[in-house]
Order: C-alpha cells, then sequence, then structure tokens
C-alpha cells in the first residue's frame, strides 16, 4: 500500500473515486489549501464528517476517505473561491494533526482500486435509474464518462447522487465488492429506505 501525506477537507458528503463534486471555498485554511494543490498538482481528501461542522473547528471524521483532485476553478461572481474536484483513490487515515488554523494533515494508505466487473442482467434497472438522473444535470455531471456496464462505477455514481443517509453512503464506499454495493443498493430501492 502506498503512503501519502495529505490535507483533509471534511464535509457532509462522500466521494468515490471517478465522482465529481462542486465545491465553494471560503474560509481561509481551505483556500490555502486549495491554492497549494494547484501551486504543486497535489490533491486533499475528502472525509465524511462523524463528530462537527464543515465551518469553524477541525471536525473529526470517518478513517476512509477519497483522494480528491482539482479539475476546475473559478472566483465566483459572489467573490468565492468555486472548484470542482474528482474524485481519484479511496484512502485510510493512518494518523492525522490539526494544525494551528484548524487544516487537518493526515497521513494516509491508498486503498486498492476495486475490480472491474460486469453488471448482472438483476442490476440493470439501477443502470436506467442512474441514466434518466445523470440526463437531468449539468456541468460537471454532464460532463462525466458514463459506463453503465462497470458494476462499480454504477453503484459509486448511485451512492453519491441518491438521496441517502450519509452513514450509508459512507458504509458502501467502504465496501470492497462493487457487486454487494449494488445488492446493498437495490435493497435499499425497494425498501425506500432514503434519508
Amino acid at each position: 500500500m502506498r503512503r501519502q501525506n495529505i490535507p483533509l477537507f471534511p464535509l457532509h458528503t462522500v466521494l468515490f473515486p471517478g465522482g465529481v463534486l462542486p465545491l465553494r471555498i471560503f474560509e481561509p485554511r481551505y483556500l490555502d489549501m486549495v491554492s497549494d494543490c494547484l501551486r504543486q498538482d497535489g490533491g486533499f481528501g475528502i472525509c465524511l464528517i462523524r463528530e462537527g461542522k464543515e465551518i469553524g473547528a477541525a471536525a473529526s471524521t470517518y478513517e476512509v476517505g477519497t483522494l480528491a483532485r482539482i479539475s476546475w476553478f473559478d472566483r465566483r461572481d459572489d467573490g468565492l473561491l468555486g472548484i470542482n474536484v474528482s474524485g481519484e483513490q479511496r484512502f485510510r487515515i493512518l494518523s492525522s494533526q490539526v494544525q494551528s488554523n484548524q487544516l487537518i494533515r493526515a497521513e494516509v494508505e491508498l486503498l486498492m482500486p476495486e475490480p472491474s466487473c460486469a453488471v448482472p442482467e438483476d442490476y440493470q434497472h439501477l443502470a436506467q435509474l442512474l441514466q434518466g438522473i445523470l440526463d437531468q444535470l449539468d456541468f460537471p455531471y454532464a460532463k462525466l464518462p458514463r459506463r453503465y456496464d462497470d458494476a462499480a462505477w454504477l453503484g459509486a455514481r448511485l451512492t453519491e447522487l441518491l438521496p441517502l443517509k450519509l452513514e450509508l453512503k459512507q458504509y458502501l464506499l467502504q465496501l470492497d465488492e462493487p457487486l454487494a454495493r449494488l445488492e446493498r443498493l437495490r435493497a435499499v430501492m425497494e425498501s425506500g429506505d432514503f434519508v
């Protein structure tokens, strides 16, 4: 496993490898972090908040997150910095340290990419559902390469976009088996157990 030391961006959202996420940046610690990442062509970790808030004091996070890279940025009309990030690889936090500006830096191990596998016939309705969702979305989702025949990609995009409980999204991120993720998503759809 490869290790890296990266800054973390705790959020009330879950990003998977291959996903995109638009963000508005306004806190000085994250403006500095984005500037450093752009200058060094580096990434940062997006982790779901376990306790705390997105602003103010450093929040505690779940230990599995996704390494993200900035794919687009723009100074918005409201004065905030708008960025889009792309999810690259899942990681597990080994240790972390809160800096004086409340930015968290973490030593992480990058997790193995999920195996690519075909979407079984039983799950084709999930691919059709996702296609209907993505067809209604604008940038950056409109430009997302579509891989409806890949079980890992399908499960990841559905998890990101469906109105699921955040703890369930985190559980699905931590799963290593794409077909197990699709099975859990199908069960949630059938039970109607949404947020």
